[in-house]
């Protein structure tokens, strides 16, 4: 079925029960992920009318209300093949289509030291850290010290991630980046990491050390994917938020780097009212970077019921010849002792004014099942890896 204009949403970290394989990636006992289910039973219940009117109560035994009789969307469950991690990159890039058959490199220990001397010689100054660490841990304990030397913050998580935390009054955000680069450049073949990511903060002590919004991730460069093959077919393509990032920029005529929920919507409103047709590819990263990562099922619960809200406002806007699919990338269980991310299925919503609702996929066997369904919508040619919804 052709589409003029297809919305894929991705709520970063919003889980939908434990991964068959979850074990393999570390998740057992009490962390094992059921970031939905156990974030609306730990609030009492979610209100969120929208998405369950779509289906997600209806996938998912989401406390706070009943499935709901006749769903005007589609809903199911996404599986995960990818063995890259349980982690932004890998998620983003098998939706369109890219199977990661290896893991990426982590670094629980630290990186090696031939690596770290080789970075500083590269940037010209010393660097702190160089262990695993929360975002906000590390600034607590390294934080002033950075003020006083000046010395980069390098650390790393669960994740296969190359990360550095500078203070913005201490080093430029631009510079910041270049660290980045100059990282990025090292951090290839046996140590190429997924991303390196600027994670600039504020404050004047480790009392009021805040990360700002001027997070930037360098990913490691992606294989041709259904982002490609839009674009090789004048598909408009737009990118918000993190996801131009993700797939390195690659095949998007419109990126923008908006830094919040409330942001990603309103570009994602912006692009509904100026564009009639095309892709637009949407991360919502506030579930798991301001809750997930900070065991907070409160406030996660309060970013779905906006985000509720947010889906309810893009579905008005939309024809019969558009489509909507929301999803998730992997899980970040606020409710588990771990701040780490999950392995999970993902959810599935579809819906569309000319598609009739109430259709349940079930589990599908791939997050590529998303890529193909958009390559179909505009009739490009579909990846190896995953079948059309439609």
């Amino acid at each position: 079925m052709r589409f003029s204009r297809v919305f894929l949403l991705v709520m970063d970290g919003c889980g939908a029960g434990t991964a068959p394989d979850a074990a393999q990636f570390g998740d057992f006992g009490d962390n094992l992920g059921d970031t939905l289910v156990h974030t609306a039973r730990a609030v009492g219940g979610l209100k969120i009318p929208t998405l369950r009117a779509l289906g997600l109560g209806n996938a998912l035994q989401l406390a706070g209300g009943d499935p709901v009789a006749r769903p005007v969307g589609c809903y199911g469950r996404l599986m995960e093949t990818s063995q890259g991690g349980k982690d932004t990159v890998t998620g983003h890039w098998e939706m369109m289509g890219i199977s990661v058959d290896e893991a990426f490199p982590t670094y629980p220990a630290g990186f090696p030291a031939e690596l770290i001397q080789a970075y500083e010689r590269a940037i010209g100054r010393k660097v702190l850290g160089n262990k695993a660490s929360s975002g906000t841990t590390i600034l607590q304990e390294l934080g002033e010290e950075h003020l006083a030397t000046g010395f980069p913050i390098v650390y790393t998580s669960a994740d296969s991630v190359f990360q550095i935390a500078c203070h913005e009054g201490v080093v430029p955000v631009e510079q910041l980046y270049q660290f980045c680069q100059q990282a990025r450049h090292l951090l290839q073949g046996e140590h190429g990491v997924q991303r390196v990511i600027a994670r600039p903060f504020e404050g004047s002590s480790r009392a009021d050390f805040r990360r700002t919004e001027r997070r930037k991730d360098f990913p490691i460069t992606p294989p041709a994917n259904v982002i490609d093959s839009l674009h090789e077919a004048g598909v408009f393509t737009a990118g918000v938020g993190v996801i131009p990032e993700v797939f390195g920029g690659r095949g998007f005529v419109h990126a923008e780097r908006t830094q919040s929920n409330p942001e990603h919507h309103k570009a994602t409103m912006r692009l509904a009212a100026s564009h009639q047709q095309g892709f637009v590819f949407v991360n919502f990263e506030d579930f798991d970077m301001l809750y997930g990562h900070r065991n907070d099922p409160a406030g996660f619960a309060a970013c779905l019921e906006q985000f509720d809200g947010y889906v309810a406002q893009l579905m008005s806007v939309m024809t019969p010849t558009d489509l909507l699919l929301i999803t998730a990338d992997h899980g970040n269980d606020p409710t588990t002792p771990s701040t780490d991310h999950c392995r999970e299925y993902a959810p599935l919503l579809l819906y569309s004014p000319g598609v009739e609702g109430g259709h349940d996929y079930q589990i599908r066997p791939t997050f590529a099942d998303l890529g193909a369904t958009v390559a179909a919508a505009f009739d490009v040619a579909a990846p190896v890896l995953g079948r059309p919804l439609l």
